[in-house]
């Protein structure tokens, strides 16, 4: 393993003229490997890189003329790069990115990581993010791992330095997402959520105004437990305040399974060595045999919009690219499955300072989750349990928690559906 620091660094004596990049993503992003690619891709030329989200604020549109850049996702700050065509979206599922790069159809011959300090043994931990971290490594030819001393050793997958070709030694803050402000708004859509945890629910869910509202809201509640994809500082909330045991869940008892920690230095100091804690990869976070052994899982996702009959578009509202797949789809089916269990769809009433209902008569972009697939859709107005209805009805629930002011015009675009029943 050749081991130097960000300065000494040399892409060109690891990188061949069209190599394809895997980064970690998220708070795992080694930022000090994407600015060095920046600065010397150009160089080597004809570079291609993919990274699920981002949050740095590294990428932009200049530097995107390094290499090209691709993504599951218009997510955190990789929005700015849809909106001047500087980013390639693959729509995928996070359960099915791991498996792509394994097979080859994401291309990965470089994987660009961080890790935080090894241990005793030589081992390093994932640290903020294990998600699809081991398959890039496992692919690459050539690993060059950013090794940050301000990185948690986090249990759960580890990478060996034995495969690891090159070590970039860092002392700099991991990124961090500041928690959201949360509006009345956000409130009042996460006490509708919160309802349908009771006591030994299993939760999975994202980071956010609504997600980090409804872990306020459940100080009451015993022996929570958590199987997600991602989570932020309200993990170490819950934990710390004895709700979340997961003493009741039926595999993992006694530990949180998550896949990415995104928050502040707070819940990175409260994840460092904690054996309450077990990051993994997608293949187990997001594995429907996996989540089907989980009986009481309410999963909590997100959306744009929703259309009169379910249909859940989460990803483009018209020309602009905004969100992802996502694990959307895989935790929807699994939430809706759960003996116990349910899955929700949050989402505001309106947008754009309430000029625009976000329930509509169609869909202004693609259908992210089936409405077949669909469970709960809350909003601020109430939720609509839309499982196991007919169409007509799905369309009278939905009206019900649209805002006011758009349900004459929902009722009128809704009339063919329920005189004709579909």
């Amino acid at each position: 393993m050749i081991q130097t620091d960000a300065t000494g660094l040399d892409l060109s004596q690891y990188l061949r003229r069209g190599d394809r990049i895997v980064f970690g993503q998220a708070c795992g992003e080694p930022v000090a490997l994407v600015e060095a690619l920046i600065a010397q891709g150009r160089d080597i030329g004809d570079l291609s890189a993919f990274i699920a989200t981002s949050f740095s604020g590294a990428f932009t549109p200049d530097s995107a003329d390094s290499f090209a850049l691709s993504s599951m996702g218009a997510i955190g700050a990789l929005r700015s790069m849809t909106k001047v065509g500087k980013l390639s979206v693959i729509p995928v599922h996070v359960s099915q990115v791991g498996p792509m790069i394994s097979a080859g159809i994401i291309g990965c011959d470089v994987a660009m990581i961080q890790v935080s300090p090894a241990d005793a043994d030589g081992n390093h931990s994932c640290g903020l993010i294990s998600d699809y971290v081991r398959a890039a490594v496992d692919k690459a030819r050539v690993v060059i791992a950013e090794v940050n001393a301000a990185v948690p050793f986090t249990p759960g997958e580890i990478i060996p330095s034995s495969i690891i070709d090159v070590a970039i030694h860092v002392s700099r803050p991991p990124v961090a997402v500041s928690p959201a402000v949360i509006s009345a708004t956000d409130e009042t859509i996460a006490r509708h959520c919160a309802a349908y945890i009771g006591d030994g629910s299993v939760i999975q869910t994202g980071v956010g105004a609504v997600p980090d509202a409804i872990l306020r809201l459940l100080g009451d509640r015993k022996d929570l437990g958590v199987h997600s994809g991602m989570l932020g500082d309200g993990l170490a909330d819950l934990t710390q305040a004895g709700v979340l045991t997961n003493a009741r869940k039926e595999i993992d008892t006694g530990v949180s399974i998550n896949g990415a920690l995104i928050g502040t230095q707070r819940l990175y100091d409260w994840a460092d060595r904690n054996p309450a804690i077990r990051m993994c990869a997608t293949s187990y976070t997001h594995d429907a045999a996996v989540l089907a052994r989980l009986s009481r899982l309410v999963t909590i996702n997100s959306a744009l919009e929703v259309d009169l009959t379910g249909q859940v578009n989460a990803e483009q509202s018209g020309a602009a690219y905004l969100g992802g797949t996502g694990g959307q789809v895989d935790f929807v089916r699994a939430g809706s499955r759960s003996p116990g269990g349910r899955s929700i769809i949050a989402l505001s009433a309106t947008a754009k300072g309430g000029t625009i209902s976000k329930i509509v008569p169609t869909l202004s972009g693609p259908v992210t989750t089936a409405r077949s697939d669909v469970d709960v859709i809350v909003t601020e107005y109430g939720a609509a349990e839309l499982k196991g209805q007919t169409l007509a009805e799905r369309t009278r629930r939905l009206i019900a928690i649209a805002h006011p002011d758009f349900r004459e015009a929902l009722d009128r675009a809704a009339h063919v559906i329920q005189q004709r029943g579909y």
